[in-house]
């Protein structure tokens, strides 16, 4: 079988290092799944806007290997990232008397693929699982790097593990179905790795921004291999976050606080995120570390890709006191400091704190008033 053109970004993590694959057509390969182990069943967790979609295509591919290929499809959306959605998964593996040789499958965005994740992590203290991102956010940053998890009430992805999959299937077909909204959403954070890592990739977007919105096969495949490189780089430096991982948080301080803030879904991972690196631009450039140049640049390119620039109010009494309120929540605190991803200089980031009434002032210029 002549197998289609797909691209291979390998993530070197010692005995955890996997492939990400990308490419189109690849759902409908079971070569895809050579090389895993063998299971006695296999259980693909998808949501219920995305199974209808590829899971029957999946479940046939799967089913050319292993005897028994369950489905569960859970409610969509990030206000279902909690405990009672992540016990489905359980109830399910238990119910159909799922054992340690069972393989977990995550088809979905996000928030189908941390969830799986835990799962995986947590279900007789550790099962196999696949990540098969269906969303432009998933393939170039959720699906890598083992970051696993539910959300709490006071706080994103409060509640979780680090572990790794055994693989990473990205099919660029699925994002042709993608709502626009969340291709936007992906695309911040595509954007992201050119202020802190390569400004050659940011020089990239801004001549080819029209292409990705337009859903042009070959600018989504550099995107996500470019993005997919640059985080499997960090990640094998620094696997759980002790240090260098943290600069791919750019934006994610300020906009953890507004997800939390609006209430999870109100405003997409990726809008949150958007408004967050325009707020950690303007920090960097209140501490004299980019000029406004710089920010301005960051902020059109933001613009073109259909995202928010300016952050919502969540607190008419105080807003900028909510948002460090919530901001203190996040686990990249410490010690009850906040710590920002600040740029340091183009294509170069730095974590620090920040003086709370240079923080509020960037709040207050950043926010719809």
């Amino acid at each position: 079988m002549t197998l289609p053109p797909f691209q291979t970004v390998a993530i070197d993590l010692a005995e955890r290092s996997y492939d990400i694959h990308i490419g189109s057509g690849l759902l409908c390969l079971d070569a895809m799944f050579d090389g895993l182990p063998r299971a006695t069943s296999v259980l693909i967790v998808s949501n219920q806007t995305v199974a209808p979609l590829y899971a029957a295509t999946l479940q046939a591919s799967l089913g050319q290997r292993y005897a028994k290929v369950l489905l569960l499809a859970l409610p969509d959306g990030e206000v279902h990232k909690n405990w009672q959605t992540l016990n489905l998964i359980f109830d399910a593996l238990l119910q159909n008397g799922c054992d340690r040789k069972t393989l977990l499958v995550a088809l979905g965005g996000g928030v189908v693929g941390d969830m799986t994740g835990f799962a995986a992590a947590s279900f007789m203290r550790g099962v196999p699982f696949v990540q098969v991102p269906t969303t432009l956010l998933a393939q170039v940053d959720s699906s890598v790097g083992g970051k696993t998890g539910i959300n709490h009430p006071l706080g994103k992805n409060m509640v979780g593990a680090f572990y790794q999959p055994l693989r990473v299937i990205c099919d660029l077909d699925s994002l042709q179905t993608l709502p626009m909204r969340e291709l936007s959403a992906g695309l911040a954070e595509v954007i992201k790795y050119g202020p802190i890592a390569d400004l050659q990739f940011m020089d990239w977007l801004e001549l080819n921004m029209d292409r990705l919105l337009a859903r042009d096969a070959d600018a989504l495949a550099h995107a996500v291999r470019r993005s997919c490189e640059i985080k499997a780089w960090v990640v094998a430096q620094d696997e759980r976050e002790g240090g260098l991982r943290a600069i791919l948080n750019f934006g994610h301080t300020f906009g953890h606080a507004i997800e939390a803030g609006m209430g999870y879904g109100a405003w997409l991972h990726g809008e949150g995120v958007a408004c967050g690196m325009v707020m950690a631009a303007k920090l960097s450039e209140r501490l004299g570390l980019v000029d406004a140049d710089f920010v301005a640049r960051l902020k059109v390119l933001i613009l073109r890709a259909g995202l928010p620039v300016l952050g919502p109010v969540l607190d008419a009494q105080d807003n900028a006191g909510r948002y460090l309120e919530l901001m203190r929540l996040d686990k990249k605190s410490d010690a009850g400091e906040i710590r920002f991803v600040l740029i340091d200089g183009a294509s170069k980031a730095t974590v620090r704190g920040a003086p709370d009434a240079l923080v509020r002032e960037v709040i207050d210029a950043c926010c719809r008033v």
